[in-house]
């Protein structure tokens, strides 16, 4: 993506030492470094929304401090930069204040750069329970296809299973009797996940039924000539279920409902742990996210119901 247009220097040139200190850092660039002249007016371009900014505080191009730093990246994120243009904007303010320290000028050094704040987590999108048991109940069950369907959906509910370990679920790794699946994740690493009877009552269906499309592997699901699912395949079939329930189609995937089962097992009281082991992620953090989620319903729940929580009740 082209860099943004650079601010024009004002006609009696930039006041507080800043005209000369980037006309020397121009210099610097394409005669020491031997940078092209498109790498140096970027550069150039991300210092002159520097100089306009410390110019209108007062700040000359010596005077820099961390906290000036600071707060000019926080100006640019709150005009909408975008999180890479921002890496971008530090680096060349890392190279300037490098150049600036060579020179023997004052202020603070490249390691006064800091990273902008993060911009806000962005949750995932997940389901409420009346609309995963709409979509569940979407399938025609009184043809096999559907009973098959209605399995899949069941299990993947279930088990928040990720859609292509749902496509290459061997028959063999669902202990019905037991009420758990083996699963082999990310990093062929095996995990067990319990699930539950509504998954086991149409999974038993659906085994019934299996064996008159002649699979030709050992999936659980398999289409109509006996090939194992595509993940392509399960997206589609969701999506016109997702219609079919009279939800937005853009707003439902495999991976939205994987979402809803994290998501409801802590609404009800699952420790974060237990969530980590059944989603098979590595590290904690990465199911933290869910935990967001959790507290965010909490929060409108509490806002929507409690009377001490200031809304009318």
């Amino acid at each position: 993506m082209p860099r943004a247009k650079q601010l024009q220097e004002p006609e009696h040139g930039w006041p507080l030492g800043w005209a000369a200190s980037l006309r020397e850092f121009r210099a610097f660039l394409s005669v020491e470094r031997g940078l092209s002249s498109n790498t140096a007016a970027g550069y150039l371009s991300d210092l002159a929304h520097l100089a306009a900014w410390a110019c209108d505080e007062g700040i000359a191009a010596t005077d820099l401090a961390r906290d000036h730093l600071t707060r000019f990246l926080v100006s640019q994120q709150a005009q909408g930069k975008a999180p890479r243009s921002l890496a971008r904007m530090s680096s060349s303010l890392r190279a300037f204040l490098t150049f600036l320290r060579m020179e023997g000028g004052g202020g603070t050094g490249p390691e006064a750069v800091v990273k902008p704040p993060r911009p806000p987590r962005i949750l995932p999108r997940t389901l409420g329970e009346s609309q995963v048991e709409a979509l569940l109940e979407a399938p025609d069950t009184t043809v096999p296809l559907g009973v098959r369907d209605r399995a899949w959906l069941e299990l993947l509910y279930a088990s928040g299973l990720r859609v292509s370990e749902l496509a290459g679920l061997p028959a063999l790794s669902v202990f019905l009797d037991e009420g758990f699946l083996k699963v082999a994740g990310k990093g062929r690493k095996d995990r067990l996940i319990p699930f539950g009877a509504g998954a086991e009552r149409w999974i038993r269906a659906w085994l019934v039924l299996r064996p008159g499309f002649r699979p030709k592997g050992g999936e659980l699901f398999v289409g109509q000539r006996g090939e194992a699912l595509t993940r392509q395949h399960l997206w589609r079939l969701i999506k016109g279920y997702a219609l079919k329930a009279g939800l937005r189609p853009a707003a439902v995937s495999p991976h939205v409902l994987r979402h809803a089962f994290a998501t409801h097992l802590l609404d009800h009281g699952a420790d974060l742990r237990s969530v980590q082991a059944m989603l098979g992620h590595a590290d904690i953090s990465t199911t933290q996210i869910y935990t967001h989620v959790h507290q965010a319903r909490l929060r409108a729940l509490y806002d929507r119901m409690h009377p001490r929580s200031g809304g009318e009740g």
